[in-house]
């Protein structure tokens, strides 16, 4: 497959009409079946210059690439945050709702406040519902700048490459702290994606607090659990 390298050419248009911070967001996790969904937000001004070397959409790094762009990219960006959104949170209120409330946190973490914000994809999940919800997530109090979508924004835009790997480190180490409280699903190594062995997991264990037991997860095979306690 062809690497793309990312550019800066939306963000330069924006500071050229007089954008002061342009925002940027991604989200990881969407998914896994363990887990957080996560959003990473990233805000540059005008004189942020060349992104750090290497940076490229989070999927197509390793886990040690990630890592090590992590402090080049806080030294880039004016400003960063990583918002999350819980397993239970998601089973409440559906996966679009909490990636705007992970989207939302991330918002309320930043000091400074992006003009107009680069979202991933085709969909804008972050900005409020026309009509909200009764039984909707309690959104922190944010402003909500103007959302542009940019269809493969984390392969084509530095902006949102940088958000998605901040992104995905983040919920990476908080997966990994999980993975020790609930050991025995592999979470360590699949980040909460169902693969064979955690699909097999499940089957002996059933789901953990931190599993999203809303979604079509494999069944507990309570008679497997009984055979593996006898034996």
């Amino acid at each position: 497959m062809k690497v793309i390298d990312p550019h800066l050419e939306v963000e330069a248009r924006l500071f050229a009409d007089g954008v002061t911070f342009v925002g940027a967001m991604d989200e990881v996790g969407r998914g896994s079946a363990f887990g957080p969904c996560s959003v990473g937000l990233v805000l540059l001004d005008a004189h942020a210059g060349a992104f750090p070397v290497g940076l490229r959409d989070s999927k197509l790094l390793s886990e040690s690439a990630r890592e090590q762009l992590v402090a080049p990219l806080f030294t880039w960006v004016s400003d960063f945050a990583v918002g999350h959104a819980s397993a239970a949170e998601i089973d409440e209120f559906g996966l679009t709702a909490a990636l705007r409330l992970a989207g939302h946190r991330a918002l309320h973490e930043v000091s400074l406040r992006p003009d107009v914000l680069l979202l991933d994809g085709r969909h804008d999940w972050l900005s409020p519902p026309s009509q909200g919800s009764l039984s909707g997530p309690v959104y922190p109090i944010v402003v909500v700048p103007p959302v542009r979508t940019i269809v493969k924004g984390d392969l084509t835009c530095a902006s949102v490459a940088a958000a998605s790997v901040l992104a995905k480190v983040a919920r990476d180490h908080l997966v990994r702290d999980l993975a020790r409280q609930f050991p025995g699903y592999d979470v360590e190594n699949n980040k909460g994606y169902v693969t064979a062995t955690h699909a097999a997991a499940l089957r002996r264990l059933g789901p953990s607090l931190h599993h999203r037991v809303s979604w079509n997860l494999p069944a507990h095979d309570m008679t497997a659990t009984t055979t593996l306690g006898l034996a």
